[in-house]
């Protein structure tokens, strides 16, 4: 995120002409019409993302599953765990560049980030909360009373306006600032020889790894078995659509930050990039809905080497340094 102010004023909670810009070589960030971007309505969802209090016993924030070192995810463990240490029941995705995804969770069954907020907020597996907890929670706060004013022009507090200030807040946190995109750019950087490699394998018909990881996210947001198993206990996208082809499908992740957001696959079940690429290298286990382009690579030890090298640039440090993201 780069933050600007008009006539060159001081970036603060005065300051009523910022400027959220999204990286160099990304379209505008997207704001709905009925939550517009506004300083003080990111302001407030920071605060609110990193606050324990909403949850049903106050352990639990929207920062205890999606951490900033990590990318926005929950680095290091298969699920996450919510209230009273409860398991959730799919591997916590980055939420880095959400304001792009035009579907949430891994089936895909909203459309809007608050409604993916409010789901959080409320699941047993997560914060647990309800919508009375979390409104008398901020009602009995007054410095959250004067944050509602400032970002909607009363104290009126209710759960929907929780969501818009904490997705407002989560649209601004952006990554496109890789060495790959500082690369990309013709910024002069040293790239080694195995990095280079490992770009031309990325993106060429013999892997067809771009063709699911596109554009300037590197997903292209949509559904995919990848066979991952022989049968599927969490059916997927199709608890969303109810077609028999969606069966084992899942949203494809972005890969920026790859390093960071381990472990991988809806469940968490592959542990390291190495063996990541192994499961696409081999092919995945027969599945009737696996998609046609998984398949073996046949590809050397050295050519998994560069292409997990190239995974590598994909790194932000920039952001996950980013003081406008961190705990206020």
């Amino acid at each position: 995120m780069f933050v600007s102010c008009k006539d060159n004023q001081t970036v603060d909670s005065e300051c009523e002409d910022i400027v959220y810009s999204s990286p160099i070589g990304f379209p505008e960030i997207p704001f709905p019409l009925d939550n517009p971007i506004k300083h003080e309505t990111v302001m407030l969802g920071q605060k609110l993302f990193y606050d324990k209090t909403l949850s049903k016993d106050g352990s639990v924030s929207c920062a205890s599953c999606h951490k900033q070192e990590y990318a926005f995810s929950d680095a290091g463990k298969s699920v996450s765990r919510g209230v009273a240490n409860e398991a959730g029941m799919r591997n916590s995705p980055t939420i880095v560049n959400s304001a792009y995804h035009n579907s949430f969770f891994y089936d895909g069954r909203v459309q809007q980030l608050e409604l993916q907020i409010k789901e959080a907020l409320l699941s047993p597996n997560e914060m647990y909360s309800s919508e009375a907890h979390i409104v008398a929670t901020i009602q009995s706060n007054n410095a959250y009373k004067a944050l509602f004013y400032k970002a909607f022009g009363n104290d009126s507090i209710d759960v929907l306006r929780v969501c818009k200030a904490i997705a407002c807040f989560t649209r601004t946190i952006v990554s496109g600032d890789s060495r790959y995109d500082l690369y990309k750019r013709g910024v002069n950087i040293n790239i080694t020889p195995i990095e280079k490699q490992g770009i031309e394998l990325f993106f060429s018909d013999k892997t067809q790894c771009a063709s699911c990881h596109s554009g300037f996210n590197f997903t292209d947001y949509k559904f995919y078995s990848t066979g991952l198993y022989t049968h599927y206990y969490d059916k997927g996208h199709y608890y969303t659509t109810k077609l028999e082809q969606d069966i084992g499908t899942f949203k494809t992740p972005s890969l920026r930050n790859i390093v960071l957001t381990l472990p991988y696959m809806h469940d968490g079940s592959i542990g390291s990039l190495s063996e990541l690429l192994q499961h696409y290298n081999h092919g995945g286990k027969g599945f009737i809905n696996k998609d046609k382009r998984i398949d073996s690579l046949h590809l050397s030890n050295t050519e998994l080497q560069a292409l997990e090298a190239f995974l590598l640039m994909l790194t932000d440090s920039s952001m996950i340094n980013n003081p406008a993201y961190s705990h206020p």
